[in-house]
């Protein structure tokens, strides 16, 4: 397989936080670890419509300062939380099941779960892959079938290298169509808005991304998702897309959503953070924005979520030797 790496410079820092942080001064930052439009950015946006909904008066809501630091799918981010931010109170960092992948295949150094301090799971997300919307491919088949007979002919942007859930995806899907995946052109992306913009241009003939991230795309009629990596359909704007399964692949992939923090911030301030967010996701208001954002249901926090993050990565750490990505 080819992978074609496209690299991005830095843009900017999303910040947020509690009452108690601004009250003391603080400004609260959430840190967006990719290009700006893809499920990284979403979650920090869904983040900042949350906290403000759920005031109950205009003055209560947090103040938001938004940008981004891009940089190996994460790893940049991760580097400077560990290293320079440890005890932060008012900083906080986007992951999906993406980094939980990078961090159980090493992409993230010498690093495990234990490293930082994981706040929330705010939503999930599901895998997908689309085309342009004047794409002659109809269906999933249909894309798979052209990668098998010409492979060549078809580029796939996908966010991350060898390794990433996106070439995941490419690759299960691919096997069970019988394609060698040494065959597959993917250009690989800072994340998914850039390979979406890639796609709309013209300089990919196929996405492998997220739904949160097609979303906004589909519904303008700029592209066509060809199928939904879940289990079942789902609800929403994309309620039309069949499921890979129904289209003969079995190939589901959710991802899940939340912010972590650094490891040494203060446990009142971590407490806070946390009962913060069980309180923004426990409204009706912010079901309504979840959905309104292409994600689905999961709320998890604190030690639960801390718990849940160390078996999920576990289990990646062993998919990952299956396909030989580590020893």
């Amino acid at each position: 397989m080819r992978i074609t790496s496209v690299l991005f410079p830095l843009v900017a820092v999303v910040l947020m936080y509690a009452n108690a942080s601004l009250a003391a001064g603080g400004i609260p930052e959430c840190i967006v670890p990719a290009k700006p439009g893809g499920g990284m950015d979403l979650t920090c946006k869904l983040t900042q419509q949350g906290l403000q909904a759920g005031m109950s008066r205009k003055d209560d809501a947090p103040q938001l300062r938004i940008s981004y630091l891009p940089g190996g799918i994460g790893a940049v981010a991760w580097s400077s939380i560990v290293s320079q931010r440890r005890s932060a109170p008012d900083t906080l960092v986007v992951y999906s099941g993406g980094s939980l992948l990078n961090l159980a295949q090493g992409k993230f150094g010498k690093a495990s779960p234990a490293d930082v301090r994981w706040v929330a799971a705010v939503g999930t997300d599901y895998g997908m892959v689309a085309v342009r919307a004047d794409s002659p491919y109809k269906t999933l088949r249909e894309l798979l079938d052209a990668l098998h007979s010409q492979p060549a002919k078809v580029t796939i942007g996908a966010g991350g290298t060898v390794g990433s859930q996106d070439w995941l995806k490419m690759r299960i899907l691919s096997k069970q169509r019988g394609i060698d995946p040494k065959t597959l052109r993917l250009v690989a992306f800072e994340g998914g808005g850039e390979a979406f913009t890639a796609l709309l241009a013209g300089h990919v003939q196929a996405v492998s991304g997220d739904t949160s991230e097609a979303t906004e795309h589909a519904a303008a009629g700029r592209i066509r998702v060809l199928a939904v990596l879940s289990d079942a359909r789902l609800a929403g704007p994309l309620a039309h897309v069949p499921t890979a399964r129904e289209q003969g692949f079995d190939v589901t992939w959710p991802i899940i959503r939340g912010v972590y923090m650094g490891p040494d911030v203060p446990d009142a301030d971590y407490r806070r953070w946390v009962k913060t967010f069980d309180r923004m996701m426990g409204t009706p208001e912010f079901d309504r924005l979840r959905a309104a954002h292409g994600l689905h249901p999961f709320a998890m926090t604190g030690d639960l979520l801390t718990d849940y993050i160390r078996r999920t990565v576990e289990a990646y750490g062993k998919q990952a030797k299956e396909f030989g990505l580590v020893r």
